[in-house]
């Protein structure tokens, strides 16, 4: 990957230089590893370059505890301001996509993406990326967007430490897409950590602010998701999480609430499949996560119309709420079966 990025950092550098007004563009509901790499890219480029014109916009907004990133609020949200998105898009020169590897995950600015002449650049870490780029740099074996990022930045940077509030972002998607050093754990994943610590960058201050600034709300919503709304099938070594409309109004949901609540029932022994399911008003977001060698990609592309990486995917389903769990069961063990699992039938 180093390599690969060694190769092609000039390019990058060229087409930024070479630009006036940059667009980056995130993914739908976007998570730690996207808000933090695209606000600390924007950051750099405005500390290096400070004739550029930057926007940071993204499909939906993004959870109450990324707004540290974005303290002026900043970021474009097209659900909310799609003319200012759109005409930010069709002014821009160049388009730099982060954490997605396909137009698509942008939902409804799909076409705004494909239809935007300017150059493009694509920085992402999911698998089966799409060509839809002048320059790209994907990798599947790595952390997350944001260790990319950090590599890309450095080799900009000749080796000198980044700002520090350009690794602020860079350490938020590194925490969040690991789950706090629990996943997706390369070498390349502790020499970044290493280094940041070298430079006297503070993770622990990330991780608090991070980990450990959530609601009362969220943490009453993760005790009943824990006692009333989790299922687990142990002849299937896997577990289930519904959270509901219902559910979601007595607790005052807000977006990012159920953040890390699909990696928490892998803690018990012997699961190793995890399913969180949130009504939505138009359809039934599904995430997923798994241990050992199950891919939960492979599962998520065959019953429940997304995808993703080994361990962690996701997707959508269009059914009513009340369905999810006997289809979830049935899925599981029909996806067992087919890699050779035998379990006593119900």
């Amino acid at each position: 990957m180093r390599n690969q990025i060694h190769n092609k950092y000039r390019e990058f550098l060229s087409m930024i230089e070479n630009a006036r007004n940059i667009v980056l563009v995130g993914h739908l509901n976007p998570d730690g590893d996207c808000i933090g790499a695209v606000t600390a890219l924007k950051r750099y480029i405005k500390s290096k370059f400070e004739d550029k014109q930057v926007t940071i916009t993204v499909p939906t907004p993004f959870p109450d505890f990324l707004t540290f990133l974005d303290p002026n609020s900043e970021i474009l949200i097209h659900k909310n301001s799609p003319d200012a998105v759109r005409n930010k898009i069709e002014e821009c020169d160049l388009m730099i996509c982060m954490d997605l590897g396909k137009p698509s995950r942008t939902e409804n600015m799909e076409n705004l993406v494909r239809e935007c002449a300017a150059r493009k650049i694509l920085i992402d870490h999911h698998l089966d990326p799409e060509d839809f780029t002048n320059l790209t740099f994907s990798f599947m074996e790595v952390s997350s967007t944001c260790e990319i990022t950090y590599w890309l930045l450095t080799e900009c940077s000749e080796g000198k430490p980044l700002e520090e509030d350009v690794m602020e972002g860079l350490c938020t998607g590194l925490l969040t897409d690991t789950n706090n050093f629990s996943n997706s754990l390369f070498p390349s994943t502790f020499l970044m950590a290493s280094q940041l610590i070298e430079t006297g960058f503070r993770i622990d201050r990330i991780q608090d602010l991070v980990l450990n600034s959530y609601s009362q709300d969220r943490m009453r919503l993760m005790g009943q998701m824990l006692l009333n709304n989790m299922v687990v099938f142990e002849d299937l070594n896997a577990s289930l999480m519904i959270l509901d409309l219902k559910t979601q109004k007595k607790f005052k949901y807000q977006t990012g609430d159920s953040e890390g609540f699909v990696n928490l029932p892998l803690k018990i022994a012997g699961v190793n499949i995890s399913g969180l399911f949130t009504e939505q008003e138009e359809f039934i977001r599904v995430s997923l996560r798994s241990k050992e060698d199950i891919s939960v990609n492979d599962l998520s592309k065959r019953y429940f119309n997304g995808g993703g990486h080994k361990n962690a995917a996701g997707g959508r389903l269009f059914m009513k709420i009340d369905q999810v769990a006997e289809y979830y069961e049935e899925s599981v063990r029909e996806y067992l079966k087919s890699l050779g699992t035998t379990f006593e039938e119900k």
